[in-house]
């Protein structure tokens, strides 16, 4: 897996990644209550925001740092949003995504790198 400074990891799967927000993430988060999805087949850019997070104690979100087009999202996650909290590295991924170019993943940290930031 790959870990953002934003706390969101990303798990290759050929020419497809998955995206989630990490334990470190839903510990910072709180309760989650509601999670807003995109719809599979949008095309996002770096920047945009593409899922809505809202806790008991905040509302956060996932941006994109990559371009690329939303193959599928967890509906799991839209009736059962404490998921998140209960499993957030298995089930409570967010989306896969087909990435416009694979090499943005060189530039994201691995586990090791990542649980030094968060120390």
């Amino acid at each position: 897996m790959k870990y953002t400074e934003e706390h969101d990891w990303l798990r290759i799967e050929g020419d497809v990644v998955i995206v989630g927000i990490t334990e470190y993430a839903t510990e910072q988060l709180g309760d989650v209550v509601f999670v807003e999805l995109p719809e599979p087949g949008t095309h996002v850019s770096n920047g945009d925001e593409v899922v809505v997070i809202e806790s008991v104690k905040a509302a956060s979100g996932i941006s994109a740092m990559y371009d690329g087009e939303i193959i599928a999202v967890n509906e799991a996650l839209v009736d059962a949003p404490n998921l998140v909290n209960e499993d957030p590295t298995g089930a409570a991924w967010f989306f896969s995504i087909r990435l416009a170019d694979m090499a943005i993943l060189d530039s994201l940290m691995d586990e090791a790198a990542y649980k030094d930031m968060i120390a």
